[in-house]
């Protein structure tokens, strides 16, 4: 395979993983993504998926970008996720579409599941952080007004160890692109 075939062949996935390693540079250094990157990676992929298949490809990067809006909105709503997050799957969503943003979602997940653990192991707070951890899901069993939980965490958001989740987002999403054969 050449050079030409490498560069063109999953060319809206590359263009994805360029995306998010900027994204998970940005969010490491800043603890945000920035609206400046995500709404133009939403609007790109729209229009980039209704240019080439017309209407369904429209529909194809709608279904997407809600998928990735889904995934994590319900932890946005009570403050354990920054927006800027959200919006970076929703644009990963408006690219690949709806199963692949689903499945890199899920990988995502076991990777900010796996980093958490490890900063939680480095910080020699086992006990502070599985006592926060109870605490918070403590208050989501008991109280049921997310704009309340939003509140609560963010009063508590300055005393915690925050993680870039744009990181886990991108390692997870990059592995499984690369697992599946769209890198």
């Amino acid at each position: 395979m050449d050079w030409h075939t490498l560069l063109i062949e999953h060319w809206p996935t590359k263009v994805v993983c360029l995306l998010l390693i900027w994204a998970a540079w940005i969010d490491g250094k800043q603890l945000r993504v920035p609206n400046w990157l995500t709404f133009p990676m939403v609007l790109s992929g729209l229009v980039y998926n209704g240019i080439a298949n017309g209407w369904d490809g429209l529909q194809f990067g709608g279904y997407g970008m809600v998928v990735g809006l889904l995934t994590l909105l319900p932890l946005y709503a009570v403050g354990g996720m920054g927006a800027g997050d959200v919006k970076l799957m929703a644009g990963m969503g408006a690219w690949l579409g709806p199963q692949v943003t689903w499945d890199a979602f899920c990988v995502s997940v076991v990777v900010g599941a796996v980093m958490a653990l490890v900063m939680v192991w480095k910080s020699g707070k086992f006990q502070h952080h599985y006592g926060n951890a109870l605490m918070i899901l403590g208050e989501w069993t008991t109280i049921k007004n997310p704009r309340k939980l939003a509140e609560i965490a963010a009063e508590r958001k300055p005393r915690m160890h925050l993680l870039p989740y744009g990181i886990p987002i991108c390692i997870g999403s990059i592995a499984y692109f690369i697992y599946a054969g769209l890198v």
